[in-house]
């Protein structure tokens, strides 16, 4: 009878009293470099102080050098974001900054998109179980009559986080709930997370009925797009609206508004057809190369790039086009955004910090649409393949 002998684990190495400096990164590069021979020279390659990824890494050994452009002037008519900026874009991905820009120009000449921040929440789901149906009516129906107390409970452990009501869904003996909260300039998902343990410790504390509760139920849908939250808001429900002239898409586009809505039409039928969430283009491509470059939580594009596109044809030729974000999870404050290069780029639209991130969305918004609008019309120009043929090349 023969036995395998497992291979001993070697772990990377870590330094147990500051683990975020050069020389323990320079430690786990030495390591990586004798155990697979990989040449480190660029991911090694940084410009500022291990230290200030404390939070935000673990066992740091580099950077990802993603190339960043600047799509702009956008001009936006917003609440919160007023005025020309020029946006940051890290992409691999040819033409797509030069897509972004050309819908700029297009939307400039047009007197600009105007954003409207809708709603603002950020949600943690627990989900609580009972011996029956009825007993979980009977909570549902307690929560309203201490929702004040359940509110003291989960604002004790957060500055900014405030609760502002409870959703009740009920299955079998189950109710599933959303707690929403406000986050200020942050986005949110791990302040939700303990304040609504803490919430919940109090809760089973006065309501010896439960048997058991589970923190996050997936009812939040963390990090996957879901109706529940094209319905009713994840994050920051932002539209950009515009309305562009004939004559303007003619000369900047090459192309005219009835086409441009014809396409639209087929489009939406398209959609629906094979089942999309998002009858637009590619809102992901913009909300991705900015979330890179301003250090947003990445994964949140899953559901932040869900979009509701609507145009109309007006009398006279206009186009009225708008694009409905309503699960944008974006922060101007902490995560990433105090990273060296992903504050400059916060910086350069002038978002960085606190009271910013409602400025932040609007502009997210209004760069979506830009690109919305640009890629429709190259299609419908027939400039889309030659455009990548162009920009998008870097093989002989």
């Amino acid at each position: 009878m023969s036995t395998t002998t497992a291979a001993e684990r070697v772990p990377v190495p870590r330094d147990g009293e500051n683990d975020h400096t050069p020389d323990a990164a320079r430690a786990r590069q030495e390591f990586l470099l004798e155990k697979t021979d990989a040449n480190l020279e660029h991911v090694s390659s940084y410009s500022f102080d291990p230290a200030i990824a404390a939070g935000n890494i673990e066992q740091f050994i580099g950077v990802a050098q993603v190339p960043i452009g600047v799509a702009g002037p956008l001009l936006v008519n917003g609440e919160h974001a007023q005025g020309e900026f020029y946006v940051p874009l890290a992409t691999a991905e040819g033409t797509l900054v030069a897509s972004y820009n050309r819908g700029m120009r297009l939307i400039h000449e047009s007197g600009g998109v105007t954003t409207t921040v809708m709603d603002d929440r950020m949600q943690r789901a627990p989900a609580f179980l009972f011996a029956s149906a009825r007993e979980a009516r009977a909570f549902r129906d307690w929560l309203d009559e201490n929702f004040d107390a359940i509110k003291a409970a989960a604002e004790a452990t957060t500055r900014t986080g405030r609760l502002l009501d409870i959703e009740r869904y009920s299955a079998g003996r189950i109710l599933f709930t959303r707690f929403n909260y406000t986050t200020g300039d942050a986005a949110g998902q791990n302040l939700t997370g303990k304040a609504t343990q803490a919430a919940c410790r109090w809760i089973v504390e006065h309501y010896p009925e439960i048997e058991h509760y589970f923190l996050e139920s997936n009812f939040a849908t963390d990090k996957k797009a879901s109706q529940v939250n094209m319905l009713q808001t994840r994050g920051k429900r932002v539209i950009a609206e515009a309305t562009i002239p004939d004559e303007v898409v003619r000369r900047v586009m090459r192309s005219n508004t009835e086409l441009m809505f014809q396409a639209r039409q087929v489009s939406n039928l398209g959609g629906f057809m094979s089942g999309v969430n998002n009858n637009g283009a590619h809102s992901a491509n913009g909300i991705t190369a900015m979330f890179i470059a301003t250090g947003q939580d990445a994964a949140n594009v899953a559901e932040s790039s869900s979009a509701l596109v609507y145009a109309e044809l007006r009398p006279g030729g206009d186009y009225y086009y708008s694009v409905t974000i309503p699960s944008l999870i974006v922060a101007t404050y902490g995560g990433g955004t105090g990273l060296a290069t992903q504050r400059e780029c916060l910086e350069l639209l002038d978002c960085y910090g606190r009271d910013k991130v409602h400025k932040f969305a609007e502009i997210v918004a209004a760069t979506v649409l830009c690109g919305e609008l640009s890629l429709g019309s190259a299609i419908v120009a027939e400039e889309w393949v030659q455009s990548h043929d162009t920009y998008g090349r870097n093989r002989p």
